[in-house]
């Protein structure tokens, strides 16, 4: 009896808590001082904060919001956040700050240049929010010297950023450099050159950047998980100096280190996973983290697909196609922080797929130091455009499924009578067949046309 007056509480109490919930509203339309209700909703999702709690959900109207100098919420130091979130919900109670269903909120920040500030357009200091469908265009560098801005900066943890276009800016589309077991899901940062700073080349706009910095400080389990990265004058992905591992999972990179008319600017690699930079005084963690690439595509990067960026160590690159990039995959490493560079050690190469890079296939791998086999490039597999049903590059920017998920295209998938197919080996992640295919898109085909659906078991790769 006592069990289920207990159930009972429970379930009211839950029902309740469901009830008690807020909704609030933001228009283009809208003004700071009405109720914020969907008939008289709030100018600013900074207005919006002021009027949530954990649980509460803010919906953002879609339409043109114009972004102005007198919108900044906070100025820091040389920092300028124009929408400055600090108030954080809680476990199994988000802060929800949603794009309206069906609707696009399109935040221009072009007049945004507050005079020798950098410009942030959401700076995330708060834990446990889901900011979802949000588009930012137009974010300005006002400085001339070593700089940058960013369209979203995050310091807190537990947060999930879904369905976030980053585009036709100066600045970095996602940053991190606080904060742990963040999600970033089904994201887009393309377009985006600092031709003001500097050289003007661009040198420090990557699409998405993940570098938590300090030793046992928790920030890990940060995830880029369905995202895209393309014509950003710097980098696609980038974890340099990241005292914690980064997880890269299912991402697609490419003409990174190009303008949209393929001028040469910055880098250019697709996924630049780790390193400490080259100067022997740098701070460098008291454990190296081993990264996670995995099921990602890299093409068309002006530099590397894959590159380990002199890294103190290993990482894990599984399931990962390079197509046309500079160098594919490029594993270099240092043995420590005060001696030269040399060919990678101690990261593990799954299943990878490479092909027609303009320079090299791999560089830099130390292939008795590491766990690299199965790889096309050290398979008896000749890699040929007959392998693939699509290389039409065009491809790659098309629009995104109804639910964000990638689009499904045929760009590198497998013909059904390639000889990569099976080519795999089983390292724990579902397949088809005898054996895992090579490169990030498993096919439905076998060699075996009796074979179905396999689940890999989990295995440790040493």
């Amino acid at each position: 009896m006592f069990y289920k007056v207990s159930l009972l509480v429970c379930c009211i109490s839950a029902i309740c808590s469901s009830l008690l919930a807020k909704v609030v509203f933001v228009a283009p339309t809208g003004n700071n001082a009405n109720a914020g209700t969907i008939t008289s909703p709030f100018l600013t999702i900074q207005r919006a904060q002021e009027a949530v709690s954990a649980g509460d959900t803010v919906y953002i109207r879609g339409g043109k919001y114009i972004m102005t100098d007198s919108l900044v919420a906070s100025f820091s130091g040389n920092w300028a956040y124009v929408t400055f979130l600090t108030k954080s919900g809680k476990p199994n109670k988000r802060i929800n700050y949603w794009a309206y269903p069906n609707e696009t909120p399109f935040f221009d920040y072009t007049a945004v240049k507050p005079a020798g500030y950098r410009v942030n357009a959401f700076q995330v200091n708060a834990s446990y929010l889901h900011i979802k469908g949000i588009e930012v265009v137009g974010v300005q560098v006002t400085q001339t010297n070593h700089t940058q801005s960013e369209c979203f900066e995050n310091q807190g943890s537990f947060n999930i950023y879904e369905m976030l276009k980053m585009h036709d800016g100066k600045a970095i589309g996602f940053y991190l450099n606080k904060g742990g077991n963040n999600l970033i899901l089904n994201c887009d940062a393309y377009n985006n050159w600092d031709n003001v700073s500097e050289n003007k080349l661009g040198g420090n706009v990557d699409g998405f950047g993940c570098h938590p910095k300090g030793d046992s400080l928790g920030y890990v389990n940060n995830v880029f998980k369905g995202c895209r990265a393309w014509f950003n004058s710097d980098d696609g992905y980038d974890c340099i100096n990241a005292f914690e591992a980064t997880t890269f999972e299912n991402c697609w990179s490419f003409f990174n280190g190009y303008s949209s008319s393929f001028t040469s600017l910055g880098d250019g690699n697709g996924f630049k996973a780790g390193g400490y930079g080259l100067s022997a005084t740098r701070a460098i963690p008291s454990s190296m983290p081993r990264n996670v690439i995995r099921f990602c595509l890299a093409v068309g990067n002006k530099a590397n697909g894959f590159y380990a960026n002199h890294h103190l160590g290993g990482s894990d690159w599984f399931n990962n196609t390079a197509n046309g990039n500079a160098i594919n995959f490029n594993m270099l490493n240092r043995s420590s922080s005060r001696q030269s560079d040399g060919a990678g050690y101690g990261h593990n190469l799954k299943n990878n797929l490479s092909y027609n890079a303009r320079v090299s296939e791999y560089a830099n791998i130390d292939f008795d130091a590491c766990n690299a086999d199965t790889n096309s490039f050290n398979l008896s597999v000749n890699v040929s455009k007959t392998d693939f049903i699509s290389l039409d590059q065009t491809l790659l920017s098309v629009p995104r499924q109804a639910d964000g998920s990638l689009p499904n295209i045929d760009f590198m998938k497998l013909t059904n009578n390639s000889s990569l197919i099976d080519k795999g080996e089983n390292i724990g992640f579902p397949f088809v067949g005898a054996a895992p295919d090579l490169g990030c898109f498993e096919s439905n085909y076998s060699k075996n046309p009796k074979a179905k659906r396999k689940v890999g078991i989990d295995k440790k790769v040493n």
